[in-house]
């Protein structure tokens, strides 16, 4: 076999490897649920928009629950929806405290979508220090650390294990990462639905 033909094919091999190791696009969808129909849940999301999305038979539910600043503690771990300051900072815009089982879970910071340049830090709570504009916190993740500010109306939310019967019309709703299907439908295997009329705040 020519040489080039070689170079080739292997090079188509190594581009097919690469595209059934990727992962199917997410998407993350903030919203009311409006109907329930079978397996099938219709969205009215934050822009206005209308989704539609199927939940599998195993949906895994989280509520999410109002808390306090009082709540998070040195050993707390938690996710820090935020904007960069010009100091270097974060201030956050909504705090949400995860369930010790939860640990580590997306641990880092990465770019978020709550705001315009919005960020998102999942980390442990090195140190809590009250100040004049309000909390300041250290976290620490494996690559780093953040230093904090937390207003005094920043909405505050804690995880906890949810059941299926949640899934219902009025529940406001956040799922992380609804896999796009090829035929274009999405599927999510994770819900997060708010407590006591609480929208997710992150």
């Amino acid at each position: 076999m020519p040489r080039a033909l070689t170079g080739a094919l292997v090079a188509v091999s190594v581009l097919i490897t690469a595209a059934s190791a990727q992962q199917p696009p997410t998407v993350r969808i903030r919203g009311t649920i409006e109907a329930v129909d079978g397996a099938t849940l219709s969205i009215k999301s934050r822009d206005g928009s209308d989704v539609k999305v199927n939940i599998t038979d195993n949906i895994a539910v989280t509520g999410v629950a109002k808390a306090s600043l009082s709540d998070i503690k040195e050993g707390s771990y938690i996710g820090i929806s935020a904007m960069p300051e010009p100091d270097g900072t974060q201030k956050a815009i909504a705090v949400h405290i995860f369930p010790e089982a939860q640990r580590g879970a997306a641990e880092g910071f990465r770019p978020w979508d709550l705001r315009p340049n919005s960020t998102m830090t999942n980390a442990t709570v090195a140190q809590t220090v009250a100040g004049v504009d309000g909390q300041t916190i250290l976290v620490k993740y494996k690559d780093g650390e953040k230093k904090v500010v937390v207003p005094p109306d920043t909405p505050i939310v804690a995880f906890a294990a949810g059941d299926k019967a949640e899934i219902k019309p009025g529940a406001k709703i956040i799922i992380f990462g609804a896999t796009k299907k090829e035929d274009g439908t999405l599927e999510t295997g994770r819900i997060a639905i708010g407590r006591d009329g609480i929208a997710p705040p992150m």
